[in-house]
């Protein structure tokens, strides 16, 4: 089974950095983009298929911490790992504490994503 990436972040270029390095993964099958949070709640309504979100913190409209505050009231949405990434090390506790299953710190190194892809989606 392939997984759904949903990636959340309000810089085209890390979407397309983040995009080149999940076409490398053989488990992803499916990539959706999000330029902020707001947007990336509306694709997870839109697409239950989604089984894995990659979050940026720092967004206009609906940052990262929002998203996960919002995202986590809804418990049909528990069994969806967040990998929230972020340059921001300071933030690392209130991601965790609003629902984020882990972090990753930018720029991202292709084995973490990939491994902590791995741990979360089994």
């Amino acid at each position: 089974m392939g997984l759904k990436v949903l990636v959340v972040d309000d810089d085209m270029i890390n979407r397309m950095l983040l995009k080149t390095l999940l076409k490398k993964n053989s488990h992803v099958s499916d990539i959706v983009e999000a330029e902020n949070g707001s947007d990336a709640l509306d694709k997870m309504k839109k697409d239950p298929g989604i089984n894995l979100i990659l979050l940026d913190i720092m967004m206009p409209i609906v940052d990262g911490i929002e998203f996960l505050k919002i995202f986590r009231a809804d418990m049909s949405n528990a069994h969806i790992p967040v990998i929230v990434l972020s340059t921001d090390d300071t933030k690392k506790t209130e991601v965790f504490d609003n629902g984020a299953n882990d972090f990753i710190r930018k720029p991202v190194k292709e084995e973490e994503l990939f491994s902590k892809m791995e741990q979360w989606s089994q």
